[in-house]
């Protein structure tokens, strides 16, 4: 049945946004792989650095569309999923290295597994005995975060399993898939766009799964860092999760307890000196509560699955970066929403 698969064209999708050197390691990594029948669209988005023109020249097979704009990850994926002719799209951030057998393991999982989104083991590039993600979870306030991020590999996550959703910066899935869930959602731009793919996946009862025999190193976040924008991305895309995905009951329970955790937010946000991108945060989703009416309305209409089946999946606790919070602040924060979790998932 493997081998049936392996006749199968392969998509594979690569955003790029001035990356340099890793956009050309990541590509010569693909070409290495033990599966021969893939195609690689590189979409560009105004690229400064050249890095795509060098890329192309480098390596002419693959399909290059240069954007005139900065389209973001959302949109410029989507424009190269629409390019894509194979039955099956891998979405690949171009900070990555793929192993030999990356793609055939992801195809012998999706044999056996069915349809579905799925992530391979993703270790850091700079050492790789210490993973990057073994499988993204939503927590359920909205938040997104690396199960494993910054522990050392000593076989802990060796099993296949479903998790909350499938990283972004490699994701797997069938065009077919693909098709039924959507494409990525464009006013997202960057960051929590695999959580709210993943999300929508699983209204439909679509599952998300880790492939630990899969592996890919990542390099992660070469463009924006931990820089006020990506907090103000990251704040303001899970507001919009919260208020599309959950249905108004659901929302209006949990209420009270998204507003104890608001204030803990906003305060953290104030001792980190990016209140500004806290409250840009508010503010664009305010400007933008039309475009989010609307897009409530889609998704309560297609879903399949009601809340209180999906949060059995969420968690309750986040992971957060050493570099983002201590370990104390660390600790506090999560006693204090999972506390707030328990009782949420009570009234719903």
């Amino acid at each position: 049945m493997v081998q049936e698969k392996s006749k199968s064209l392969v998509s594979i999708v690569i955003v790029n946004y001035n990356a340099g050197n890793l956009l050309l390691d990541c590509v010569e990594s693909i070409f290495k792989t033990r599966y021969d029948n893939f195609e690689v669209i590189m979409v560009d988005n105004a690229s400064k650095d050249d890095s795509h023109k060098k890329c192309k020249e480098k390596f002419d097979r693959i399909h290059l569309i240069e954007s005139k704009e900065n389209l973001g990850y959302c949109e410029g994926n989507n424009v190269g999923i629409r390019q894509a002719k194979g039955d099956f799209i891998v979405i690949l951030n171009p900070d990555t290295i793929v192993e030999p057998e990356w793609l055939n393991e992801l195809l012998s999982a999706y044999n056996i597994l069915g349809e579905g989104l799925y992530q391979p083991k993703l270790l850091t590039s700079e050492n790789h005995q210490v993973f990057n993600s073994t499988g993204n979870m939503i927590q359920i306030f909205g938040f997104g975060y690396s199960r494993g991020k910054g522990k050392i590999d000593v076989g802990q996550f060796d099993k296949s399993e479903t998790v909350g959703y499938s990283s972004g910066a490699c994701l797997f899935t069938s065009s077919m898939t693909l098709e039924k869930i959507g494409l990525f959602d464009p006013f997202l731009f960057a960051y929590h766009d695999d959580l709210d793919l993943g999300w929508r996946a699983a209204q439909l009862g679509i599952k998300s799964y880790y492939i630990p025999k899969s592996v890919v190193y990542h390099a992660e976040s070469f463009s924006f860092k931990w820089s006020p924008q990506k907090f103000f991305l990251l704040e303001r895309n899970r507001h919009y999760c919260l208020l599309t995905h959950y249905s108004r009951t659901t929302f209006f329970k949990i209420l009270p307890s998204l507003i104890l955790v608001e204030i803990v937010v906003f305060l953290f946000y104030l001792s980190k000196g990016l209140l500004k991108s806290k409250i840009r945060a508010y503010a664009n989703i305010i400007k933008n509560r039309k475009l989010l009416s609307v897009r409530y309305r889609e998704l309560q209409k297609e879903r399949k699955v009601d809340d209180k089946e999906i949060i059995k999946k969420f968690q309750n606790e986040i992971f957060i970066p050493n570099e983002v919070a201590n370990y104390t602040t660390n600790k506090i924060f999560n006693n204090f929403i999972s506390m707030l979790s328990r009782i949420s998932r009570i009234v719903i």
